[in-house]
Parts: C-alpha cells; sequence; structure tokens
C-alpha cells in the first residue's frame, strides 16, 4: 500500500523463463483505490494500523448512525486466513470492530430522559442451514436449522431465532463468548481455525424518548457480519466435508458478488429497467438483503494476504470490493410518527363523538328493552339492559328506529 492514503497496489510477481528472462507480465501493475486502506503486516513499522485506528475509521461512525435511528451493517470479505475474524472479533488482548461497536454503544448512553433498549441475536450460516448460537439445549450435539422467512414490512428475518436482552457490555460479552464457542471452525493448510459458517451477530437498539412533550421511539438494527472465507480446494488442502463445506461457502460468496455485481448495474441504470437481483439465491444475500442494497448505511471490509502465492484470490478480493464501492444505498430513519398537536386535537374530537355515540346507543337500547318487554308474542322476557330469549324457533328482532 502506497501514497498518501495508502492504496492498495498488486503487482504481477516476474517469473524467470529458461533463457533467463521476464515473462510478459513482469510490469502488470493494478491499482485500487477505496475510502480507507489499512496496512497491517508487521507492528513495528510506523504505517500499521492497529484495532483502534479501524475502529475509529469505520467503527464509530456504525455507532452514530444507530443512535441517529439508521440501520447498520458491517460484513468483512476475503479468502480463508486473510484476517476476517481476527478484523471483526479479534483477540482478549486486541479487541476487533464487534466488540468495540458494543462498548461504544454503552459509553455513548446519556443520563437523560431517553429510555434503550438492546436486544441481541447471533447465527451461523453453515452448509447453508441456519443455527442460532444461542439456543440453550441439553444436547450440545443438537444443531437448530432455522427458516428464513420475510415480512413485507420489516424484511428477512429468522423464523424462531432466539433474542436476548441486555443491560450493559458485559451482558453482551458473555454472549459473544457462547456463540464463538460452538461456531463451526476447522483446520485446512491455510487456516488452524478457519471459519467453516457465515457468523451474523444482530443489535437492535431501540431509543424511546419525548420530543415538545409527545413520544417518540426510533430502532437501529445493526448486522456486524463475519463471512467465511474463499479458498482454492488444493491451497486449503481440504478433503471430504471439508471439501463440501468449502464448496457451499465458494457458492454462497459466488451469489454475494453476482448479488452486488447487478446492485452496482442497477444504480447505473434507469429505474424502470432495473434488472432482478437474485437475493434468494444463497441464505446470506437474502438475510442481508437490505443491508447490501437497501436500508442502511453499510461498510464492506476486503481483507487480502500480502504473500504472493496468493495473488489471485487477492485480485478477486480487490476486484470484489471495487465493485461494491457502486452500489448507492438510500437508508432513512426507522422512527414512529410523533403525535403532533393538530392530530393530538382530532384524536381529543375522536373521543368526545365516540363518547356521544356511545351514550345514543345505550339510550336506543334501553328503549329497545322496554318494547322487547311488552311483545308477548315472542315470550321475551327483559332484565336490565340486557334481555333474556325463552323462544325457541328461530326469530328476528330489529333494534333499529323504525321498529
Amino acid at each position: 500500500m502506497e501514497g498518501k492514503q495508502q492504496s492498495p497496489i498488486l503487482r504481477q510477481i516476474p517469473e524467470r523463463n529458461a533463457e533467463g528472462g521476464h515473462g510478459k507480465d513482469a510490469m502488470r501493475i493494478k491499482d485500487f483505490t477505496y475510502d480507507f486502506s489499512f496496512w497491517s503486516v508487521d507492528k513495528n513499522e510506523p504505517k500499521y494500523c492497529s484495532q483502534k485506528q479501524v475502529f475509529q475509521s469505520l467503527g464509530s461512525d456504525v455507532v452514530t448512525s444507530a443512535y441517529d435511528g439508521y440501520n447498520a451493517c458491517v460484513f468483512a470479505y476475503g479468502q480463508t486466513g486473510s484476517g476476517k475474524s481476527y478484523t471483526m472479533m479479534g483477540s482478549q488482548d486486541d479487541q476487533g470492530l464487534i466488540p468495540r461497536i458494543c462498548q461504544e454503544l454503552f459509553c455513548r448512553m446519556r443520563e437523560d430522559d431517553t429510555n434503550y433498549r438492546i436486544e441481541v441475536s447471533y447465527m451461523e450460516i453453515y452448509n447453508e442451514k441456519v443455527r442460532d448460537l444461542l439456543k440453550q439445549s441439553s444436547n450440545s450435539k443438537t444443531v437448530h436449522n432455522l427458516r428464513v422467512r420475510e415480512h413485507p414490512k420489516d424484511g428477512p428475518y429468522v423464523q424462531d431465532l432466539s433474542k436476548h436482552i441486555v443491560n450493559n457490555y458485559e451482558d453482551v460479552e458473555e454472549l459473544m463468548h457462547r456463540g464463538n464457542s460452538v461456531r463451526v471452525t476447522a483446520t485446512t493448510k491455510m487456516n488452524d481455525v478457519s471459519s467453516r459458517s457465515h457468523a451474523i451477530f444482530t443489535l437492535v437498539f431501540t431509543q424511546a424518548k419525548f420530543i415538545d412533550d409527545l413520544p417518540c421511539e426510533t430502532t437501529s438494527k445493526l448486522h456486524l457480519v463475519d463471512l467465511a472465507g474463499s479458498e482454492n480446494a488444493d491451497a486449503s488442502g481440504a478433503t471430504g466435508q471439508r471439501l463440501k463445506e468449502g464448496g457451499n461457502i465458494n457458492k454462497s460468496l459466488v451469489t454475494l458478488g453476482t448479488v452486488i455485481s447487478l446492485l452496482a448495474k442497477n444504480c447505473s441504470l434507469k429505474e424502470g429497467k432495473q434488472v432482478f437481483i437474485p437475493y434468494r439465491d444463497s441464505k446470506i444475500t437474502w438475510l442481508l438483503k437490505d443491508s447490501i442494497g437497501g436500508n442502511a448505511r453499510t461498510i464492506m471490509i476486503a481483507t487480502i494476504s500480502p504473500a504472493d502465492v496468493n495473488y489471485g484470490e487477492t485480485l478477486r478480493t480487490l476486484r470484489y470490493a471495487n465493485r461494491a464501492k457502486n452500489i448507492i444505498n438510500r437508508p432513512t430513519v426507522n422512527e414512529d410518527n410523533i403525535v403532533t398537536p393538530k392530530v393530538q386535537e382530532k384524536l381529543h374530537e375522536n373521543e368526545a363523538r365516540v363518547k356521544v355515540l356511545t351514550e345514543e346507543w345505550a339510550g336506543k337500547w334501553n328503549e329497545t328493552g322496554t318494547i322487547l318487554k311488552n311483545d308477548m308474542f315472542a315470550a321475551i322476557n327483559g332484565k336490565g339492559l340486557g334481555v333474556v330469549l325463552d323462544f325457541q324457533l328461530p326469530h328476528l328482532i330489529g333494534i333499529g328506529d323504525d321498529i
């Protein structure tokens, strides 16, 4: 990474031919520019970017979006072993984006009349099956395959996914540890603890307060996503179950790439000529439908390897992120309708009208009851405001004005 903004530059490594010269690709250079680029290879280098710097550049805006009432999403993409889980979760000594965002969310809570509520859910998509990572079970081998549904207003959701109310960061941390401890990982040639599933950590942040003595509520949904890494079967040495996992991972990531490409294309087309987006081709794209191309402020983090043997995967990742730059989301504040003074006045008028109508109907019913009481043909006896029908055959009783 070079230049003032440390933009990534990918150089093709020259290979010597039999005569000792260099091949045709010796001068091939590909230059990419993004909103932020972080160099984190060697901590001893002056240009090294720490987890704290990454949070200040990206995570702080996510927390601000939540307090402003917007949905937000952060997802990390890259080949296996390139640092996605480290960037999102970090380690005990060096926390990643997810723990830091949760901490900051609680730190910004004000001591005023605002009431806060945070719900946490944590799931993984393993072999295209959704599993609740926080579901309590007496049998540790129990797998919870949940169904993805779509609400006409709220969008895609996971049916029966557990939600946990948290009161402080310690509660969130405990849930994170519980979920991470049961997440599917495995050892491959490229990564000792390779994530074999996509993990989605979701926070539903609700603020209730009064504006001009009227109640107001905003709800923000934060999706913090650690995608499983794309991988080459030969490089990872995957066989058997690991090979099947890698195939499903790559298939879902290809779908995500297709969705990103089509969304970017739609942003350049006129509204009437937009192409169909195949969100439902994969569980991850279906669940992140609003985050990728809808009502959310979304950040994509592309993690890449500096190793020359990963040139092909690194190039694919950089191109992937380059396409994502062209997607334009239009998020809106998730706020309930504030009751204005004019609306409040209308409500009072309606309440008064209902009261008058109720009294009118009560009077009419009393009159009707009196008439029915004297109707010996129907053998009806009146009791108070109600009536007891002694007549056993089917019959009609009119209680309108024209008896």
